[in-house]
């Protein structure tokens, strides 16, 4: 029955859902793993930067990046996406800057950039962005660490998952966590988090942090 709906994303399905949505989540399912801990002292997001082919230039793939001085932004799902939505969260934390000549809120930029997700799920002529976020900033003293998905949701985590093995990842970081944890622990956490996707073949050079 639900594959009557699947090719619409404006039509929900008898059982009250958007499946492109779900389609969506599962391209986030399928992408490389990343992770983000929120320490008492700061944030630490990290991702697998393995690549296909040894021919890849490595200093062409960027997966942490940075939207101004105190958040940053790593994802899970499809490339292309992903530089759509940071090029959009740049674009709305300038505005917010020269209007208020200020950092925005991390809290602000989830909301809008979740918003900018939102429509996407609602509008017909486009699809779902196939990536879901984790947004990490530091204001006034406090860490924050967000996740954003592509139906437009957001949620504050302590720590959490994304990718390959997701729930592998938030199995070992429900272990491992404290709220006293400091940032040096947490990028240790977050490495061996990322190796709990990987086992076989895991190497620091790997990883973006």
């Amino acid at each position: 029955m639900s594959e009557r709906y699947s090719f619409s994303l404006t039509t929900f399905s008898p059982s009250g859902k958007l499946v492109q949505i779900e389609y969506a989540l599962n391209a986030v399912t399928a992408g490389a793993p990343s992770v983000g801990i929120k320490a008492s002292n700061g944030v630490v997001i990290a991702a697998e930067k393995k690549q296909k082919s040894i021919l890849y230039d490595e200093n062409s793939i960027h997966k942490v990046e940075q939207i101004t001085e105190n958040i940053g932004m790593i994802y899970s799902g499809m490339g292309p996406d992903y530089r759509v939505l940071l090029a959009r969260a740049r674009k709305i934390a300038q505005v917010y800057y020269r209007r208020y000549q200020e950092s925005i809120p991390t809290i602000q930029l989830v909301q809008q950039v979740s918003n900018v997700m939102q429509e996407y799920t609602q509008s017909g002529g486009v699809r779902p962005f196939g990536v879901s976020l984790l947004i990490c900033g530091f204001d006034n003293e406090r860490p924050y660490l967000f996740q954003c998905d592509p139906s437009g949701a957001y949620f504050a985590w302590k720590a959490t998952a994304l990718g390959k093995n997701h729930l592998n990842g938030k199995t070992f970081l429900e272990k491992r966590y404290s709220d006293e944890l400091e940032l040096e622990d947490a990028v240790h956490t977050a490495i061996l988090t990322l190796k709990v996707g990987y086992p076989d073949c895991f190497y620091v050079d790997d990883f973006n942090y």
